[in-house]
């Protein structure tokens, strides 16, 4: 049963990301979401959307990036698109790896894979689906 349900279209512009952190600060403030995925969504929805504007949509502030929550009692879903062709996710460099350790680039999936519970990929890779559970404490039983 989902409790929210929000879905965004907006500009591939960094200045909209500001939109969003309002929103999940909204959604925090609100209760929707509790302390213990608070932090984990905003860095991690950041970093996506920071991935969907230089990556996906190559800086290109005539394409859209599109996000959409569903919250539930057990758990936080959130889907960000780009309008990119994708990306080889099965290939991806270990920024922990020595060679690449010294770059300033290349830790987004890094971050959004260890801050989420589950990563999916969906349209080869210009969609990201990030699930965040909630713990036993914070759920809510009717």
């Amino acid at each position: 049963m989902s409790l929210y349900n929000k879905s965004l279209s907006l500009n591939s512009t960094i200045d909209r990301l500001s939109q969003v952190e309002s929103l999940i600060d909204e959604l925090h403030e609100g209760g929707q979401l509790t302390e213990s995925v608070y932090g984990n969504v905003l860095v991690a929805v950041t970093e996506a959307f920071l991935n969907a504007h230089n990556h996906g949509n190559a800086e290109d502030t005539s394409k859209r990036i599109d996000l959409e929550f569903v919250i539930s009692d057990s758990q936080v879903v959130i889907k960000v698109s780009d309008k990119g062709l994708g990306f080889d996710f099965e290939q991806l460099p270990d920024p922990t790896s020595v060679e690449n350790i010294e770059k300033v680039s290349g830790r987004g999936l890094f971050i959004i894979k260890n801050l989420s519970d589950e990563l999916e990929f969906e349209r080869d890779g210009a969609t990201l689906v990030m699930t965040f559970q909630k713990t036993p404490k914070d759920v809510v039983v009717a």
